[in-house]
């Protein structure tokens, strides 16, 4: 397992040396055999956008299908550039707005947790690199879910942080925020809250591309215990290779908020941003393979 690691870390890195414009090349040859010949979870595409996208001509989605296919493989390549992307060229190409913001309401109200909502929106990976706009005082982390391939997962753990940032495993996330609050540390921890959770993870419902959605409700949860602030992340690509992301700020007082209502909240921002763009999500995710139907009628069969 060591040696598949170090070969396959070699080859990345080794490819992560090419300019990013020949990147886009490989990028560009890639999006054909991978749209037309392999298919890669087309069904799956058609199927998310369709849905969550009725009022579009079939003509459009396909447009949006196919623009998202070449943003997924310019992201492909983008992500191996990580591997040897400097300080300057990643703040270069991925900006941020709000972090002063953010460190402000820490100092303002004497909190040691800013949480930010993320998204699987543009290049999620290149975020990571928001470590880099804080004072050094601010603990910069994020949380992932570890890859079940033991060595890819030791790949995207050296990617992601390469900036500074610490990767908290979901599992000891908990953990981790009450020994960071013993300590007393400034710490902003990023949650990419979009994904679909298992069935004993369901706790709420809410309205989202023309469904019922299930999200993680950790962020809200947590974020009311331990009093952080909490903003959005909203994302935009600038052109290939930039993109800039705009902190906004939802509360400083999460524990003011009936249950639920951060998570409505942050569903709301995540689908306006998508819409704005549809093409940048990731929509090869089967984020509603899991139904609202179906998880009342376990409910109903756990009462019986």
């Amino acid at each position: 397992m060591k040696l598949l690691y170090y070969f396959v870390f070699c080859g990345w890195y080794l490819l992560s040396l090419i300019p990013l414009r020949l990147l886009y090349v490989v990028s560009d040859v890639l999006y054909v055999p991978l749209y037309y010949l392999v298919r890669y979870r087309r069904k799956v595409v058609r199927k998310n956008l369709t849905a969550s996208f009725p009022e579009k001509s079939i003509g459009e989605i396909v447009r949006i299908e196919k623009k998202f296919y070449r943003f997924f493989c310019d992201c492909a390549m983008e992500n191996i550039k990580l591997f040897s992307m400097s300080k300057e060229q990643i703040m270069k190409r991925m900006t941020f707005s709000g972090a002063d913001a953010m460190a402000s309401d820490l100092e303002q109200t004497g909190k040691n947790f800013g949480f930010i909502y993320l998204g699987h929106y543009c290049n999620w990976e290149w975020i990571a690199s928001l470590a880099y706009w804080y004072p050094p005082q601010i603990h910069s982390s994020q949380i992932y879910h570890p890859l079940y391939n033991k060595t890819f997962d030791r790949l995207f753990l050296y990617m992601r942080s390469r900036f500074g940032g610490e990767c908290i495993p979901m599992k000891d996330t908990l953990r981790r925020i009450i020994a960071l609050k013993r300590q007393k540390q400034l710490t902003m921890i990023g949650f990419i809250a979009d994904q679909a959770p298992k069935w004993n993870s369901i706790h709420h419902w809410t309205p989202f591309l023309h469904r019922d959605t299930s999200f993680f409700i950790g962020t809200e949860q947590i974020g009311k215990q331990v009093g952080a602030v909490i903003y959005f992340a909203d994302v935009r690509r600038i052109k290939r290779g930039y993109y800039h992301c705009d902190l906004k700020r939802i509360t400083v007082s999460p524990e003011e908020y009936p249950d639920y209502e951060l998570t409505d909240r942050y569903a709301a921002l995540l689908e306006e941003m998508i819409r704005r763009e549809p093409a940048y999500w990731l929509w090869t995710h089967n984020r509603w393979k899991r139904t609202k139907e179906e998880w009342e009628r376990r409910q109903s069969e756990e009462k019986c």
